[in-house]
């Protein structure tokens, strides 16, 4: 009952802020980017939120955590470091004066205006609507697999609570809702994740963190060294979930609303400690679940087969049990955690993959004239088609890592080394551009088929671990980053006028002359 009373409190909250929202969410621009000028507080906590799910708490964090033992903790380091730190330092002015000074409200906007090519952002458009609907899928995979252990509800009905309930605060509230929600939720998961972490160490199975490495070594020495017993796998892990956010349109259109250079900095350090804490707490939360499970991976009762995704929820439903108030209601407490970052995420793919197909196909294609009114309808229309498509993807009970991996594989891969490269250097072509699309996507693609083919069990181990679904993604982006600029060096160059325009807002302080 306390589980309940929790949820219900929550959603209240949630659709509450989104009703408030909705009478200033006017235009496209309040709608998409909070008119850009959103505060660092707002800003890092929803990046933070955006960045972790129910797919790292329940998918990756279990599985990985699991594989790797305490070593499993880097990838939380490595999200922090280099997905937060890093993503922040190089990435957040440049976005924000660019996307300004060019008026892109979305990625493939910018592809648009920083190439000089409409063809750009169409194709850029449709990858991103199409490979984010696994990762959405993925979100709600995770997300219903812990409602349906810890609130016994069944996991169909879970995945359509949760649509309904993202798809209403975000059509109704647009960005601003969701980053003021973000805030919330933020200061929900950080609460959640340093209790539940207290709890796990306390039990007796694990004996403390002393103990607990201990024990772990008695399961495995490779499960208590910190350096882990794979370096290949978890190095591929930590360039997927780290150097991954570079690329994704969900994570960088954070900078795009942000409202000025001192926000950056202040945002900076904010984001990185909320990733050090979500990530590090949630995998090092993790790689204790071999001692609360007595080392058996729990069997999914529809295949009668091991499900890692089952890991995280089975862990807590031993550590939390319902015969403990103090213990129900702090599993109360985590259910909320998952949502809330559940929730954010889902809202920030939503409101991404919308925008681009409305403001960069629809109109760009089929309706260029597309008063400002209708664009703001077709964006609430799409966000609910994008939450059923996704929702629909979820219900075949795919993998959550196989549909993260996939899904940041091709955006990420198709997307970092032309963002980045644009960012900073002039000599980056739209052949160069064109080949970094394909990299990403063929890469990604291909090694999908393989995985899922018959045939992927007779192949060699070493190279079967190479293709598996992190490593191909973390692949995707490495080679990309090395095709886009030898490709730009070869091939035909832009119009040197129209690209030192462009650049010219990053020039001291001066915002430019729009293109």
């Amino acid at each position: 009952m306390e589980k309940i009373i929790i949820l219900i409190m929550f959603f209240i909250v949630m659709v509450s802020i989104g009703v408030y929202c909705h009478r200033k969410a006017t235009n496209v621009s309040d709608f998409v980017l909070g008119g850009r000028n959103v505060g660092p507080w707002l800003t890092a906590f929803a990046y933070g939120t955006t960045y972790f799910s129910a797919v790292i708490f329940i998918g990756y964090a279990g599985k990985f955590g699991w594989q790797f033992g305490v070593a499993a903790t880097w990838i939380g380091i490595g999200n922090a470091l280099i997905g937060s730190l890093l993503a922040w330092v190089v990435l957040g002015k440049r976005t924000r004066r660019m996307t300004n000074f060019l008026d892109a409200k979305t990625m493939p906007e910018f592809f648009e205006k920083r190439y000089n090519s409409k063809a750009l952002k169409i194709v850029s458009a449709l990858i991103i609507f199409i490979f984010l609907i696994p990762y959405s899928a993925s979100v709600y995979t995770g997300l219903s697999y812990l409602f349906e252990m810890a609130l016994g509800i069944p996991y169909i009905y879970c995945m359509i609570g949760m649509a309904v309930l993202t798809g209403l605060y975000l059509i109704l509230g647009g960005y601003m809702a969701t980053a003021i929600n973000d805030f919330i939720q933020g200061i929900i998961m950080l609460a959640g994740i340093i209790l539940v972490v207290i709890v796990v160490l306390n039990r007796p199975e694990v004996g403390g963190l002393i103990g607990g490495i201990d024990n772990l070594t008695k399961i495995g020495p490779q499960f208590s060294n910190v350096f882990g017993g794979n370096p290949r796998d978890l190095i591929g892990l930590i360039i997927l979930t780290s150097l991954g956010t570079w690329g994704l349109p969900q994570m960088v259109h954070k900078f795009y609303a942000i409202k000025d250079d001192k926000a950056i900095r202040i945002g900076t350090v904010i984001s990185t400690v909320f990733a050090l804490i979500i990530a590090g707490g949630s995998y090092f939360l993790g790689s204790f679940a071999k001692l609360i499970l007595n080392n058996k991976v729990p069997i999914d009762a529809l295949t009668n087969k091991p499900n890692y995704d089952l890991i995280m929820p089975n862990m807590l439903n031993i550590a939390l049990p319902d015969s403990n108030t103090l213990m129900s209601i702090l599993m109360g407490i985590v259910v909320i955690l998952v949502l809330s970052a559940s929730m954010s995420t889902l809202s920030s793919l939503v409101l991404v993959s919308s925008s681009s197909l409305t403001l960069d196909f629809i109109k760009g294609i089929m309706f260029p004239k597309m008063q400002k009114d209708k664009q703001l309808l077709y964006i609430r229309i799409f966000c609910g088609i994008f939450v059923v498509a996704s929702v629909i993807v979820a219900l075949q009970k795919g993998t959550i890592v196989t549909l993260m991996s996939f899904s940041w594989g091709a955006i990420a891969g198709s997307f970092l080394a032309p963002f980045v490269y644009g960012l900073f250097w002039k000599g980056v072509t739209k052949v160069g551009v064109w080949a970094g699309f394909i990299t990403g996507v063929g890469i990604t693609l291909i090694g999908l088929i393989l995985f899922l083919s018959p045939a992927f069990k007779l192949v060699p181990q070493f190279y079967r671990d190479l293709i598996i679904p992190p490593n191909v993604g973390a692949a995707a982006m490495l080679i990309s980053l090395i095709v886009v600029p030898v490709v730009s060096i070869i091939s035909k160059k832009m119009d040197k006028s129209y690209v030192n325009n462009v650049f010219t807002c990053l020039e001291d302080t001066k915002e430019g002359i729009k293109v």
